[in-house]
């Protein structure tokens, strides 16, 4: 087993396994340390979407959502197997906050930016009257239906067939391992991790930190840090209830204005997602009475042939983190930016990815490749022993006594 390394990922969620694809493609040594398992904690915890984001028109982020579909056309045509198209139903009541105007509007830039002239990409309305259309839809005061585009995935299933690409192409995926340390010195990066019951070292050029809700403690135990701007996390709820809806997803707005899915899902009906600040451990995050209870309020009131459901008969609830911007602002308005953040600008060895969606993966891995190949392909050997034969050298000595 090699001690040595061009870089070492910490996390094998989807941010970590993307950017060791994306690095052992690159033709670099890669291993990835992972203290759970992979895609143990957000990266099987999401709304299990591959989607541009359509309500971050509503905050401007429209490079992010450029992005975003940019990436989802990649997803579909090479991995169909994980990722497919799936029919989403906007619907739009005499109560709703969103008047129809505004959402035809969003919905044209949306697929302007997905690519007007793509049939999947134009959005149409629904009749009303077509009821086996609407799935059991609440019609009590519907004013509109518009239906659009947007793909479904298997969010763990991704990240393990992202992380097996990666192994299959030289990595080394230590699992469980977990960080004991990491320092900087001259050459390269000594690391100290804790696998199969033992203290182990490894040399690496660059660390990088995918760790998501754990960016924060992975990163204080490297020296130097990565400088990471203010963060929080922010908790997200789904619920699976046991009824089968339909094979569409349902964009409805719950009662105090958020988006939430209602979805199919491993034959069920999957509902979400919740945003609420979170200051506890990661590992510890489950879901609220209260977070459950809202979102079966909302089915209730969209789906009336889910009313006699009670919380007790939920099929499963799962809460996973979001790293977000710290900010006084809802978080549902916050941007979705991935930011990448370094120790040193101009020759970064400790590298820390904040944030970052699952439909971008590629994108920001494809940054994090960016920002280290100035230093990986500079032609030195680096390695330890070599340092280390170096310092003990005749002519070193010599310049020591100097």
């Amino acid at each position: 087993m090699s001690t040595e390394y061009d870089v070492l990922v910490v996390g094998a969620g989807i941010q970590g396994a993307g950017v060791a694809e994306a690095l052992t493609a690159a033709g670099y040594r890669v291993a990835i340390l992972e203290q759970e398992s992979v895609a143990h904690g957000t990266s099987s915890r999401s709304s299990k979407l591959i989607h541009g984001g359509l309500r971050y028109l509503e905050s401007g982020q429209f490079s992010l959502v450029y992005e975003c579909l940019k990436e989802r056309r990649w997803l579909l045509a090479n991995k169909p197997d994980l990722v497919h198209m799936v029919p989403f139903l906007i619907p739009v009541y005499r109560h709703s906050r969103r008047p129809s105007w505004k959402i035809r509007l969003g919905l044209s830039l949306y697929a302007l930016l997905a690519g007007l002239f793509s049939s999947k990409a134009r959005f149409r309305t629904i009749n009303l009257h077509d009821y086996d259309a609407l799935c059991g839809l609440n019609s009590d005061d519907l004013l509109a239906v518009y239906r659009y585009y947007d793909a479904q995935t298997d969010d763990a299933a991704l990240t393990r067939e992202v992380i097996q690409t990666a192994t299959r192409d030289g990595a080394e995926l230590f699992c469980p391992a977990s960080l004991v340390g990491a320092e900087v010195t001259d050459k390269f990066v000594r690391v100290d991790y804790f696998h199969e019951g033992k203290l182990n070292t490894l040399h690496c050029r660059a660390l990088v930190n995918c760790s998501g809700p754990w960016i924060e403690e992975t990163n204080s135990k490297c020296t130097p840090r990565a400088k990471l701007p203010p963060l929080e996390l922010v908790a997200g709820t789904h619920i699976q209830v046991p009824l089968k809806l339909a094979n569409k997803i349902f964009y409805v707005e719950a009662e105090d204005g958020r988006a939430v899915f209602v979805m199919p899902w491993q034959g069920e009906t999957l509902i979400g997602t919740t945003e609420r600040p979170y200051h506890g451990d990661p590992s510890e995050v489950a879901p609220t009475l209260e977070e459950k209870a809202y979102l079966l309020r909302t089915l209730k009131q969209y789906f009336p042939e889910t009313r006699p459901l009670q919380l007790s008969e939920l099929s499963d609830a799962w809460a996973g983190l979001r790293v977000l911007p710290q900010s006084t602002s809802n978080p549902f308005s916050r941007s979705r930016e991935t930011m990448i953040c370094c120790d040193n600008p101009k020759r970064p060895r400790i590298v820390a990815v904040a944030g970052g969606k699952l439909t971008s993966y590629r994108a920001t891995a494809r940054s994090v490749v960016k920002k280290l190949r100035p230093l990986l392909n500079i032609e030195e050997d680096w390695s330890p022993a070599h340092t280390e034969q170096a310092a003990n050298s005749p002519e070193h000595a010599k310049e020591r006594n100097l």
